[in-house]
């Protein structure tokens, strides 16, 4: 019987289905290292706002406390942004004729919020009690990174699915008593994981299976 196809033809045959193997994988590849960059995840890039506000200045610099600002925090599931009011608290005495501060007095003037941008945005089907984890002995910088040392506040974590896992599975080894959620200082000790044992025990933290069940975080 004559030869229908030439004799290089499985050869051809094996190079293609393995090319498109690797092909495949470097398409895989390229889209989770994008999916884990900055340039998706926003981790330490900043977001431009209407007055370049300072964590650095007002917390580590003046000592405000976190609840100054977000006053619903340790009440609500969410933080608050603060109202143009507290800002002028202040700013009506000091710095109250700086350019830089004006889009805050136009907003105290006018009644017109100022428009902040936000720099950690959970998808709509996660869903996040800051009062839950403050109350249970989750520090701010757990999440938020050390706002004390930002001069311009970015994200510092990506709040993947994953990286929020990691805590629910290991409460202990980021735990740690409520009188130092808010304190940005604060490092855990050498026996973190004794001391946090403890302290899921004390604060009646749930166990790691009701922590990781789907519906903890999507309702």
């Amino acid at each position: 019987m004559a030869r229908v196809f030439h004799r290089s033809t499985n050869t051809l045959s094996r190079v293609t289905i393995f090319g498109f193997v690797f092909l495949i994988a470097a398409l895989s590849w390229v889209t989770i290292t994008i999916g884990r960059s900055a340039y998706l995840t926003n981790v330490a890039v900043t977001q431009a706002q209407p007055v370049p506000f300072s964590h650095e200045h007002h917390v580590s610099g003046l000592g405000i406390d976190c609840r100054y600002c977000h006053t619903s925090v340790e009440k609500s599931a969410f933080a608050g942004i603060p109202a143009t009011q507290i800002c002028m608290n202040c700013h009506s005495q000091i710095w109250s004729d700086s350019p830089m501060l004006e889009p805050v007095r136009a907003s105290f003037r006018t009644g017109v919020p100022l428009e902040w941008t936000r720099v950690h945005n959970l998808p709509e089907f996660s869903y996040f009690d800051h009062s839950i984890h403050l109350h249970q002995g989750v520090g701010c910088s757990t999440c938020h990174g050390q706002v004390d040392q930002m001069p311009l506040t970015f994200a510092a974590n990506p709040m993947y699915m994953e990286w929020c896992l990691e805590c629910h599975r290991n409460v202990a080894k980021y735990v740690r008593p409520r009188t130092e959620v808010f304190n940005m200082k604060w490092q855990p000790p050498v026996d973190q994981l004794a001391q946090g044992q403890r302290l899921i025990r004390e604060y009646h933290i749930k166990d790691v299976r009701s922590l990781t069940v789907c519906s903890t975080c999507h309702r």
